[in-house]
């Protein structure tokens, strides 16, 4: 199947491609309630050699660097309670972490979640965390850039492998919540 965007040698509907996915997004994409067809959730086989944005984006395709979205794990904390939450903003901006995040959470602090934390809660590695999959509970604030884009790409919970999700399918993830300025340039 020709993929939506970019230039992928093979782009598979993801619930044919589970195998290729960690537990957590397999299950998501098993498991799809949204009103967008699981179907629809494509699967990209990609080279982790290429991860580099400027790279991948040679490589795959330019058009692509308006169209990816980066998934980011944040943490709030308020009066020794920590919450963690997911960000996903196009990849041409980045996630206004000491504001639309920190009140959105209610935290009198906000900053990016560490490493072992991101890929120790999610079950996913790192570079290639998703919204897909997220445990039960987390907030998944997305940028309202993100739900306006026909396909978006973002990780597949592995450095290995990407997903093409219609943006609108963003706005009806577990605990998504739409936000207007969430990434900025």
């Amino acid at each position: 199947m020709r993929a939506p965007i970019g230039h992928f040698d093979d782009a598979r509907p993801a619930p044919v491609c589970l195998d290729e996915l960690t537990g957590p997004v397999a299950d998501a994409v098993r498991h799809w309630p949204g009103s967008v067809p699981a179907d629809q959730i494509l699967y990209v086989d990609t080279d982790p050699r290429w991860a580099d944005t400027a790279v991948f984006v040679e490589h795959y395709g330019r058009d692509l660097l308006e169209r990816s979205a980066n998934c980011v794990v944040v943490t709030g904390k308020r009066a020794g309670e920590t919450t963690l939450a997911a960000c996903v903003v196009l990849s041409t901006t980045r996630v206004d972490v000491n504001g639309v995040v920190r009140r959105r959470l209610g935290a009198r602090k906000a900053s990016f979640a560490g490493m072992d934390t991101a890929t120790g809660e999610t079950g996913m590695e790192y570079g290639g965390i998703t919204p897909l999959g997220l445990p039960d509970g987390w907030p998944v604030l997305v940028d309202a850039a993100v739900v306006d884009l026909p396909y978006v790409l973002v990780g597949s919970g592995r450095r290995r492998g990407k997903l093409l999700v219609p943006g609108k399918a963003f706005a009806e993830l577990p605990g998504g919540v739409v936000l207007e300025g969430l990434g900025v340039s």
